[in-house]
């Protein structure tokens, strides 16, 4: 259990200290507002979506958001070698330049997220695991890096995961475990998610739905 931790205190002490002068968002909210009237069909006029097939951005890092919108211009760009690729999101952002970009991720960041809600059995389940990780699976605790409350780490560029549709994440962890995502820093994303089973998958996404 040590050595995990120890691990995941290292990396994140030295990806914070190699991105910590790269993670300032300079952006236009307003602008990032009218801008928006493109995203709202999928994630709602406030980034919060009303369907589960969407990811809710509302409250989201803005460091966070804008290098996802990056990748996937980066996908686009690259016929999915590189960046993070998504048809849907690839075509949105086609037309936006960076600062653009920046001005959405600055806007949606701004926006109160809604509350979701968690299964007594999901909590049960996931949040030891959550918590404090699986020694004997060399699974490293979700809180390391996206902290106690799912509130992540902006400067870092760890997401926000708290209240986020279950079943956005289960495909998030799902894509990351096959490969099928990879925009993750070094691949940290990816190492985990190849050590959880489909119960886990399913009991944490539940489980990060519901945290606060």
């Amino acid at each position: 259990m040590k050595k995990v931790a120890l691990f995941v205190a290292l990396y994140i002490g030295l990806y914070t200290g190699l991105t910590a002068n790269a993670n300032t968002v300079e952006g236009d909210a307003d602008r990032g507002q009218e801008l928006a009237a493109v995203c709202a069909a999928c994630h709602g006029p406030s980034g919060n979506s009303p369907s589960d097939m969407y990811p809710k951005i509302a409250g989201q890092h803005a460091p966070y958001l804008l290098k996802q919108l990056l990748d996937y211009q980066l996908a686009a760009a690259t016929n999915g070698e590189e960046g993070r690729a998504n048809a849907i999101m690839q075509g949105q952002v086609a037309a936006f330049n960076e600062q653009e970009l920046a001005d959405l991720a600055v806007y949606f960041a701004a926006q109160d997220p809604e509350i979701g809600t968690a299964t007594e059995e999901s909590v049960a389940y996931a949040q030891p695991l959550y918590r404090g990780g699986d020694a004997e699976r060399n699974i490293p605790s979700c809180s390391a890096c996206h902290g106690p409350r799912g509130d992540g780490m902006g400067l870092a560029k760890f997401p926000d995961v708290s209240g986020q549709h279950a079943n956005y994440t289960r495909q998030q962890l799902e894509m990351f475990r096959s490969g099928e995502r990879a925009n993750d820093p070094n691949g940290m994303m990816r190492d985990v998610a190849a050590k959880l089973t489909d119960q886990d998958i399913e009991m944490l996404s539940r489980y990060l739905q519901g945290l606060y």
